[in-house]
């Protein structure tokens, strides 16, 4: 079905997929376009979904009270990306996930997650060690955010992620890191200067 798919398999499982087993799995899965700015989910809805990105790109983000929006996950071509809060708890969406550029994507439900997982166990495989992933970047990024200057986070950002620095707006990334727009700005400008 998709060699990006299946090599974002290979890649997280180090070994490969046989076709059955990823033709099994290319049948749970249904494409979708969205346009730039279009919600997959939405703060307060519900996330039934889990979803691969194909071509463009997505963010996900939570509002605070005053109406700021915190960024908590980007994804480029290659990424997975969802509320899993609302995805596992059936409770409602704690984050808006938004399209950044007109995008295709794969889409996975509820459902055919469960059946992917229960038939075939390098499926489940795959799933947790992605998720194991995800809760282990999450944790070293909390653990640099509050111990580490602008500065700093910004070069370790830089450094694990370049593809976003071309593709994502800078006042998200900003939000993304916890720094202010004008921050990203002056840092930007002093690491042009070392050049």
């Amino acid at each position: 079905m998709n060699t990006l798919l299946r090599a974002n398999i290979e890649k997280t499982i180090g070994t490969k997929i046989s076709d059955a087993d990823f033709e099994k799995f290319s049948s749970l899965l249904f494409e979708k376009s969205f346009d730039k700015k279009s919600c997959l989910t939405e703060e307060g809805g519900q996330c039934n979904y889990i979803y691969f990105i194909l071509e463009g790109s997505a963010y996900s983000y939570i509002t605070d009270k005053k109406g700021d929006k915190h960024v908590i996950q980007f994804a480029l071509e290659g990424y997975w990306i969802s509320d899993l809060y609302s995805f596992y708890s059936g409770r409602e969406s704690i984050y808006t996930i938004e399209m950044l550029e007109n995008s295709r994507v794969l889409v996975l439900n509820k459902e055919n997650f469960q059946k992917a997982c229960d038939s075939c166990p390098v499926l489940d495989r795959f799933f947790r060690i992605l998720i194991q992933n995800a809760y282990v970047a999450l944790q070293y990024r909390l653990a640099k955010t509050n111990s580490e200057d602008a500065d700093k986070r910004y070069e370790l950002f830089s450094k694990q992620y370049p593809d976003f620095l071309q593709r994502i707006p800078q006042y998200l990334i900003a939000s993304y890191l916890g720094i202010k727009p004008q921050s990203l700005s002056r840092i930007r400008k002093e690491i042009t200067k070392k050049k």
